[in-house]
C-alpha cells in the first residue's frame, strides 16, 4: 500500500510539474539523418513545429543529426539548457531520450516512431500498414503491367511494414500481382541516397515494373525522378509528395507526423500534454492517401471509389492488414 501511495504521489507531483509550466515553455527539436528538408519524414516534423511557430510566436531550438554519435549529444544539449519539452524524430532517437529522459525527469520528452516507457516521455506510432495497402490498391489498379515496385530505406522492420502492407493492397485488389522490392542498405545512409534510388529503381523498371513506392526519406526524390524520365508512375510517403512531379507522382501515403510534431509542442504549451503511446491508423487520420491537383487526372472515379470503400472497411475491421512489426511473416 504504502508503495502504491508513493507511486501515486509520483505520478501528481510530475504532472503537476508539467502544468506548472505549461505556458512557459521552451520547445526544441532534433532532425534526423536526411535533414530537415528531406521532403518526406523530417521535413513533416518541420512543417509541423514551423505551424506552431507561426500560430503562437514560440520559437523553437532545433538541431539536425548528420551523424549517429550526434544524437544523445544533441538532445542532452537541450536538456542542460532548459528546453522543454524535447522532440526527438525517429525511431533512432529512442536510446538517446531514454538515457537523457532518466537524468531531467521533469523534462518532458515527445519521440515520433519510437516507444520509451518513461513517464516524462510520450511515444507517438503510426499504423504505416495501413496506408500502404490503400496506395498498393492504386498502385495495381494504375498499373499496365501487374508489376509494381518498392523502393525501401534502411532495411529495418519499421519499412518492412510499409512493404508488407503494400504487397497486401495490391494483392486485394489482383491476386497475381507481382510486387517487386528493394532495399536501400542497412545503415542510416540509406534515408539520403537518391542516386541508389534511382539506380533501384531502373532496374525494377527493366524488370517490369510501371509503378514503383519509395519509403526511404531523401533517397525517394531519385526513384521518383527515375519515374519521371522513364515515363512510369511513383507514389510517395510521409509528406504529400505529389506537388514533386504532377503526372509522375500517382498519390503518397501520408503519414501525419506534422500534426504530431505541432501536438507535440502545442499540448505542452496549453498544459494539456500527457506521456505514453499514442497509435494513429485510419481511424484517428494518422495515415491516408493523398489526393490534391496535383494528381486527381491519375486517379480515376472507380479507383477513388474502391479505395476509399477499403479505407472504411479497414476502420470498421472488415479488412485485417498485417503488421510486420508484429508477426514478421509477410502472407502476401
Amino acid at each position: 500500500m504504502k508503495a502504491l501511495t508513493r507511486s501515486v504521489t509520483a505520478a501528481v507531483v510530475l504532472m503537476a510539474a508539467f502544468g506548472a509550466t505549461a505556458a512557459e515553455i521552451d520547445p526544441a527539436v532534433v532532425f534526423d539523418m536526411g535533414g530537415k528538408f528531406d521532403k518526406s519524414f523530417n521535413q513533416g516534423v518541420f512543417d509541423g513545429v514551423e505551424r506552431f511557430r507561426t500560430e503562437t510566436g514560440v520559437k523553437y531550438r532545433e538541431f539536425e543529426v548528420t551523424n549517429e554519435t550526434q544524437r544523445e549529444q544533441a538532445i542532452r544539449k537541450m536538456a542542460q539548457r532548459g528546453a522543454n519539452p524535447i522532440l526527438g524524430v525517429g525511431f533512432a532517437q529512442a536510446p538517446a531520450i531514454e538515457a537523457v529522459a532518466k537524468e531531467f525527469p521533469n523534462t518532458r520528452f515527445s519521440i515520433i516512431d519510437g516507444v520509451v516507457d518513461l513517464p516524462n516521455v510520450q511515444s507517438v506510432v503510426f499504423k504505416e500498414h495501413e496506408g500502404s495497402f490503400l496506395v498498393g490498391m492504386l498502385a495495381v489498379m494504375a498499373s499496365k503491367t501487374g508489376k509494381v515496385g518498392f523502393v525501401g530505406g534502411m532495411d529495418i522492420p519499421l519499412i518492412r511494414r510499409f512493404a508488407c502492407g503494400y504487397a497486401a493492397g495490391a494483392k486485394h485488389v489482383n491476386a497475381n500481382a507481382e510486387v517487386i522490392q528493394n532495399m536501400t542498405g542497412d545503415t542510416p545512409s540509406a534515408w539520403n541516397n537518391p542516386g541508389r534510388g534511382a539506380e533501384l529503381t531502373k532496374g525494377q523498371f527493366d524488370r517490369g515494373v510501371d509503378v514503383v513506392y519509395a519509403a526511404a526519406g531523401g533517397t525517394g526524390t531519385g526513384v521518383y525522378q527515375a519515374a519521371k524520365d522513364g515515363g512510369k508512375l511513383a507514389i510517395g510517403v510521409d509528406s504529400n509528395q505529389n506537388y514533386l512531379h504532377p503526372g509522375t507522382m500517382l498519390t503518397s501515403m501520408v503519414k501525419r507526423v506534422d500534426v504530431a510534431a505541432y501536438n507535440a509542442f502545442k499540448t505542452a504549451m496549453d498544459g494539456t500534454w500527457k506521456p505514453g503511446i499514442q497509435v494513429l491508423g485510419l481511424a484517428e487520420s494518422g495515415v491516408d492517401w493523398a489526393l490534391d491537383d496535383n494528381n486527381k487526372a491519375l486517379i480515376s472515379d472507380d479507383m477513388k471509389t474502391k479505395v476509399e470503400q477499403a479505407k472504411a472497411d479497414i476502420i470498421a475491421g472488415k479488412i485485417k492488414v498485417h503488421d510486420y512489426m508484429s508477426d514478421s511473416s509477410c502472407p502476401n
